[in-house]
């Protein structure tokens, strides 16, 4: 016995404390099974010569053997012995890591990231806390799908105070953030017949993929400086559509006021629906900020939101306000796709906006953020002088139009990649190709970045062309 693989094995289980013993046994053969280490057909010697080699109990070795034979990892035959059976596989090594992440870059310039090194933790930390000691026992139950009755109603009223909002709690439901929003929305208007929804053009390609998971099909919809455009919005046929009316993404307009007024009467002449993407509402440096559509009809528009830029978007949550003819398909899709989300972070989040935590951290990462993209914008004029920027005045991006002595956009791409900077063409989010001699137009996010890694971005590229004008930011 002391020659079969089973022996060195199985070592380490049998040392184990007296009350974990048998439960070690099991595991180690199991994980032996599993990764190969003990072959399909390998004989495993008899329960009484195992037990001795090992110095535990025989009943301790029987015990382990019967369990794994009905699970499968063994076979017993009578007056034969017990085999390893060929039933299980071994998992595919490692664990992989798929968050989005492009390989060997130095600078990542990608829009709609926040800074999460800036996320509140000492606050976050005494709000959990709190939380845990007064939280009743009740409340770890499986919460009303729309979420905790504390967390609608501060959310309600933050967003009525800062985004204009009409928001009833009773029709406002805490979602996985803003993705989860737009799929519960979409499968609320494939159940009212709609086929197809509009999107910004350009605009996110997210929102197609979201309404394409629920069974509609995405139309682009051109943008103006004004806004979506209403003429082939009702030439499209569609009786729904997405909008970023505060701060277009990724173009960073906000939508005129005559514009929302156009938007909201075809809605109402198609008994239609908008959906208000308010993706970083709240993240205005040079203008008063401009009031969420909803508030001016709220049983036309669905308004949704997250935490995702202004605290994590790993924390996945987020809210939608739900129009009275669409609340109980969306609050149905809710329950039956995951039955609400964690009790404990919504009572959490909630105690961090009633204590004005949420506040305080929007501050600071407007001072923060503003910084930034001034960096950004100064970093441009240095190193690629003429360079047009815009949608400078909210969010966490800035559209570059660079002159184009540096084009084709696919060159000047070529030779950030090689730079190790990572940067987005505007043509990644829309219908629009443009040609050798059109500007390079870039969509640039800053908010993840230190102004020192901006600066030592762009001039990265700069050297590239030869242009670069010294190494900013080290």
């Amino acid at each position: 016995m002391r020659g079969h693989p089973a022996w060195e094995l199985l070592l380490p289980a049998a040392a184990a404390p007296p009350r974990r013993r048998g439960r070690s046994l099991r595991e180690a053969l199991r994980e032996a099974v599993r990764t190969g280490r003990l072959a399909p057909g390998t004989r495993l010697p008899s329960s009484r010569a195992l037990a001795a080699d090992l110095g535990v109990s025989r009943g301790l070795v029987t015990e382990a053997y019967e369990q794994l034979t009905a699970e499968g990892y063994l076979r017993s035959d009578r007056g034969s012995g017990t085999w390893v059976g060929g039933v299980a596989r071994a998992a595919a090594p490692g664990v992989r890591d798929l968050a989005p992440r492009p390989p060997g870059t130095r600078v990542d310039f990608r829009p709609g990231t926040p800074d999460l090194s800036m996320f509140p933790r000492s606050a976050w930390g005494a709000a959990q806390r709190a939380v845990l000691a007064e939280l009743e026992h009740r409340q770890l139950g499986y919460p009303d799908p729309r979420g905790l009755p504390g967390l609608r109603s501060a959310l309600a009223a933050l967003l009525a105070r800062r985004r204009g909002v009409v928001a009833d709690p009773e029709r406002l439901v805490v979602c996985s953030g803003v993705a989860q929003a737009t799929t519960l929305l979409g499968f609320a208007l494939h159940a009212r017949g709609l086929r197809t929804v509009g999107v910004e053009d350009p605009g996110s390609p997210e929102h197609g993929r979201l309404f394409a998971a629920t069974g509609l099909e995405t139309v682009w919809l051109p943008v103006d400086e004004e806004g979506l455009v209403p003429g082939p919005l009702a030439a499209s046929g569609v009786r729904a559509a997405v909008v970023t009316p505060s701060h277009q993404f990724p173009s960073g307009i906000a939508y005129t006021a005559g514009r929302r007024a156009a938007l909201l009467d075809w809605a109402r002449s198609v008994d239609g629906f908008l959906l208000e993407d308010d993706y970083d509402g709240d993240f205005r440096y040079d203008r008063a900020p401009v009031g969420a559509l909803q508030g001016l009809d709220p049983e036309r528009v669905a308004y949704a939101g997250s935490v995702s830029k202004s605290l994590a978007p790993g924390l996945r949550l987020g809210w939608m306000l739900v129009p009275e003819a669409l609340l109980d398909e969306v609050v149905e899709r809710k329950r039956t796709m995951d039955l609400g989300n964690p009790a404990l972070d919504q009572a959490v989040l909630a105690r961090f906006v009633a204590d004005g935590g949420y506040d305080r951290q929007l501050r600071r990462c407007q001072r923060a953020y503003r910084e930034r993209r001034d960096a950004l914008v100064a970093a441009l004029e240095r190193h690629f002088p003429g360079t047009e920027v815009t949608g400078i005045a909210a969010g966490l991006h800035v559209i570059a139009r660079v002159p184009p002595t540096y084009g084709p956009t696919t060159r000047f791409l070529e030779r950030a990649r090689a730079a190790g900077v990572a940067l987005r063409p505007l043509e990644d989010y829309g219908t629009a190709r443009f040609t050798d001699t059109d500007p390079v137009h870039l969509v640039i996010g800053y908010a993840h970045l230190t102004p020192g890694d901006i600066a030592r971005g762009i001039g990265l590229v700069a050297e590239a062309y030869g242009t670069g004008r010294g190494r900013d930011g080290g």
